[in-house]
């Protein structure tokens, strides 16, 4: 079997595509207004809007419902016809972002059997941040009776060589186009393209190379360590809920049926690590329903090195209703600042209370954080190139570390796989 490998690859007909692709469920998970615009957008028009469960609702009350609804409008729209199947396909994708830069990456599928999300995995595909397995049973909930699914994830290679993308960029002129259109809300334009026979063998000649175990231990200076030939960049809980889908599904089938199963294999989005247009954008913390000065007393007096002076430490800004300092903490127990951070508030918040959200955008931390008892922490982003040299030989980063863009860049659903 392949790790990454053509799918059946299902895209509407005569649609109206900006109405039909939405971003991913987990933005703008504070900003319900975001989702109430795209609704009103796209009135009655076929739309994954219709098939996703947006996180900003999952408090609402209403989840069974909603779920049940996601999962017949699915089967409405398979029904009625709505898709257009490409038989083992792989689509060349070219993402303009708001800042105008294009990134690039491959439509295809994962092979679920070669993907693991447990701490310490040696997996040849592997999470680079913990997984929250509390996130993992709501969404399992979402796909169980799904018959669809649609990705949001973004998965990465270290393919320094660039042998994998950037060749079909460079012939991407003489392919066929399947779409081509401006995303919703500032979500910048999309364009994919058709691979052909010769990119298809180009793609998975690639992915061999990047297996290879001399080349690997060279690459990253190891000898112990088992081959990260994929990492998950963006969409790792959605990843994780597959895999934990896939594996209850397993135990009911034969040896035979387990070969081919649509479930066992999970759509996604492959890009290279070194695409000039791909950022790694810090995720910040907004703490909520708390009194403020009390948690900031604890946290230095559980780390009492902290100075408000820049001392060489991990920098972390503090900001509410308007008022901001930064503070620095030397020996910290963890590599990065967001782990530092991380630390104090999961003992905090379970000892004392409140809520939590992960925030893309130091604005929209400024604004939450007007709000009474409501405080963020804004902190810095951490450097791409160190991502897969620091997962093979410290693990998984803690968890919600890292981002690949602002959330209006994030991936928009477009693509659907049947499972």
């Amino acid at each position: 079997m392949e790790i990454f490998k053509p799918a059946d690859i299902l895209l509407p007909k005569d649609r109206d595509f900006s109405k039909w692709s939405v971003v991913a469920c987990d933005q703008y998970s504070s900003e319900p207004e975001y989702w109430k615009a795209a609704a009103e957008f796209v009135g009655d028009a076929p739309s994954t809007l219709n098939i996703i469960f947006p996180e900003a609702y999952l408090n609402d009350g209403d989840a069974e419902e909603r779920i049940k609804r996601i999962n017949a409008t699915m089967e409405r729209y398979i029904k009625d016809g709505i898709f257009r199947e490409y038989p083992n396909s792989l689509i060349y994708v070219e993402r303009e972002q708001q800042n105008g830069r294009v990134r690039h990456g491959i439509v295809g599928e994962i092979d679920l059997e070669y993907y693991d999300f447990s701490e310490g995995s040696q997996s040849a595909v592997r999470a680079t941040e913990g997984t929250i397995i509390s996130r993992i049973p709501p969404r399992q909930r979402i796909r169980r009776d799904a018959p669809l699914e649609l990705p949001h994830i973004l998965m990465l290679v270290d393919d320094r060589r660039k042998e994998i993308v950037e060749p079909i960029t460079a012939r991407a002129q003489e392919l066929e186009t399947l779409y081509d259109f401006d995303l919703m809300q500032g979500g910048g334009h999309i364009r994919g393209r058709l691979l052909d026979e010769t990119s298809k063998r180009g793609v998975a000649d690639g992915i061999r190379r990047l297996e290879d175990r001399a080349d690997f231990n060279k690459k990253y200076g190891v000898t112990d360590k088992e081959a990260l030939v994929i990492a998950v960049g963006d969409g790792n809980h959605s990843l994780a809920t597959a895999k934990t889908c896939w594996e209850e599904i397993k135990k009911t089938l034969t040896e035979k049926e387990r070969g081919n199963h649509p479930a066992r294999f999970a759509l996604v989005e492959l890009m290279n690590l070194h695409d000039e247009a791909l950022e790694f954008e810090p995720i910040h913390r907004v703490v909520f329903d708390v009194d403020t000065k009390k948690l900031e007393r604890a946290l230095y007096a559980y780390y009492p090195q902290i100075s408000e002076s820049d001392n060489g430490g991990q920098r972390i800004v503090i900001t509410r209703q308007g008022e901001e300092k930064t503070i620095y903490i030397t020996d910290a127990p963890c590599n990065l600042a967001v782990g530092t951070l991380q630390k104090f508030l999961d003992e905090h918040l379970a000892a004392e209370g409140g809520g939590i959200d992960y925030i893309h955008g130091a604005d929209v931390v400024r604004s939450l954080t007007q709000k009474d008892n409501t405080i963020g922490f804004i902190v810095d982003a951490m450097a791409k190139n160190d991502l897969f040299a620091t997962v093979i030989k410290d693990g998984s980063l803690p968890r919600k570390t890292f981002s690949m863009g602002e959330a209006c860049d994030k991936r928009f659903y477009l693509e659907a796989k049947r499972i």
